[in-house]
């Protein structure tokens, strides 16, 4: 326990407007924002303090403690970009107080990740924002502002179908092809293809059907394949022919490139991981106050990730390049 001449010992650099934090106190200050970014609940590091210093920490003495990381992660959400062959975008939902009200699950506040290969073949995140949803706007202030940081090299984007997306997408890198998501192909699309199919006893054959297809070795294979699911169904279902035909070929863009990074272009395990990083620190939070928070702990978990992609083994070869 601290001793002191006169007085209890409280630090100063939990202290309201303190500058010019002193070495130690400033140790006390990133040790109590690393807990919150590690999970670490604003009770538990209480308890953790008092029994440090003699003094109880309130959420939001941390809260303060942990905007001193703002500066470093601002930094890091406008680095440099370069090429990046592959990029990979994808939303999630946070629970966030915004003008005073909770925006739940299913709404508004979104968390717009984009993940990229760079031209080493190491995985990065190239950046995350909060925004009020997935809307057009949203999605495309996102990605304008990674094209102002260097952004370009692109030969593929990988996400989800998402309309506000989409015509982002389009509307910034209108040349550069697209093919969906994991999730979207091997799991949305056939539940979609689902609403097509007149009986019950038929699913399992569609959804197998489907996935035959996506899982061909090559691009001439797959579209035999889906020219005879679609000749098989068009004279007695003609409606699921016709869907399977108009909605199945945008999924197979993937065949365009190398048959050793297809494999990992449908891959959702990048983006789980950080996802779930995010949401075991989220569960513990509950609640955001506002979208700074929101912000400020999605970047560090992401930084956090990023660094150890980038310090780590190679994840597609891109020689020969493409």
């Amino acid at each position: 326990m601290p001793q002191v001449r006169e007085g209890n010992f409280y630090p100063r650099a939990l202290e309201k407007g303190t500058q010019g934090v002193p070495g130690s106190e400033r140790a006390l200050t990133l040790a109590l924002a690393e807990m919150y970014v590690q999970g670490v609940s604003t009770r538990k590091v209480a308890a953790i303090t008092e029994k440090l210093c003699g003094c109880e920490v309130s959420s939001t003495q941390v809260s303060q403690a942990a905007s001193q990381l703002d500066n470093v992660l601002a930094q890091w959400r406008s680095r440099p970009l370069g090429a990046c062959p592959y990029l990979f975008l994808d939303a999630r939902y946070e629970k966030v107080r915004i003008d005073g009200q909770v925006r739940a699950l299913g709404a508004p506040a979104a968390v717009l990740i984009a993940r990229g290969v760079n031209a080493a073949g190491k995985r990065h995140i190239l950046g995350v924002s909060v925004a009020l949803s997935e809307q057009d706007v949203h999605w495309r202030t996102f990605l304008q502002g990674l094209v102002a940081r260097g952004l370009g090299g692109i030969h593929l984007i990988i996400s989800d179908a998402h309309a506000g997306l989409k015509q982002a997408r389009q509307a910034v890198f209108g040349g550069v092809p697209w093919q969906p998501g994991a999730r979207w192909a091997q799991f949305h699309r056939p539940q979609n293809a689902q609403a097509y199919v007149p009986r019950q006893d038929m699913k399992a054959e569609v959804a197998a059907a489907i996935r035959a297809i996506f899982n061909a070795p090559n691009r001439i294979e797959a579209d035999a394949l889906l020219a005879k699911t679609v000749q098989h169904y068009a004279k007695r279902y003609p409606k699921l022919a016709d869907w399977l035909e108009a909605n199945l070929p945008e999924g197979l863009t993937v065949f365009d490139f190398p048959e050793t990074h297809r494999r990992l272009m449908r891959t959702t395990n990048g983006l789980e991981r950080l996802n779930q990083e995010i949401k075991r620190r989220t569960r513990v939070v509950g609640i955001f106050p506002n979208e700074n928070a929101c912000l400020r702990l999605v970047t560090a978990l992401a930084m956090e990730c990023s660094d150890e992609w980038e310090t780590g083994k190679v994840y597609i070869s891109l020689t020969p390049s493409l």
